[in-house]
């Protein structure tokens, strides 16, 4: 009997509710190469990338996404796909966080950006580069691999942490993989 009382204590309280973050990792939409005296830095996105983006960012919105803040490498064709999902989301572009450590950053390096992220911010978007790109997102969950990271390719996961600078030390939740040709 007194072990079902203290059942029945215990279950009178809620349980404490996980906080949740969410992070998608988006690669830039395609960029042009036919201007080979632009230095990598500068290269625009290309006719496709201009469509993708938008599409992509539509498909979030499909789902009831929300996304609390945009980060992104400065780079010209990354900052360019940023600008089009904070069009598409109905956002303000000079919110947009650029972060010069997203231009050829390292898995590493992602995770050092996102535990500086400020907490406020539950749902984040960061949009960066091969290698890199392809070598973080490897490393966020065990149950998927990716080869490559294709060109606008979003890639999502769920933690269960209050706050970013957790973010490395937690197992995250694998929500889902999308890119331009996955519905082909």
């Amino acid at each position: 009997m007194k072990i079902f009382n203290t059942f029945k204590r215990l279950t009178a309280f809620p349980a404490k509710k996980i906080k949740m973050k969410t992070l998608y990792i988006i690669r830039h939409a395609k960029s042009s190469w036919g201007d080979f005296s632009l230095p990598d830095f500068e290269r625009p996105l290309n006719e496709r990338g201009k469509k993708d983006a938008p599409e992509m960012a539509r498909r979030l919105l499909d789902k009831k996404i929300n996304i609390d803040a945009f980060v992104s490498s400065p780079a010209k064709r990354a900052k360019k796909t940023c600008k089009l999902f904070i069009k598409a989301f109905d956002a303000k572009e000079e919110e947009m966080i650029l972060v010069e450590a997203l231009y050829n950053a390292s898995a590493e390096m992602f995770f050092r950006v996102i535990e500086k992220i400020d907490d406020k911010f539950n749902s984040i978007a960061v949009f960066s580069h091969n290698p890199g790109i392809t070598d973080f997102v490897n490393k966020l969950c065990e149950e998927v691999r990716i080869d490559e990271m294709p060109t606008c390719g979003i890639f999502a996961i769920e933690a269960g942490i209050e706050n970013w600078k957790d973010f490395k030390a937690f197992e995250n939740q694998f929500l889902f993989f999308d890119y331009p040709k996955a519905d082909l």
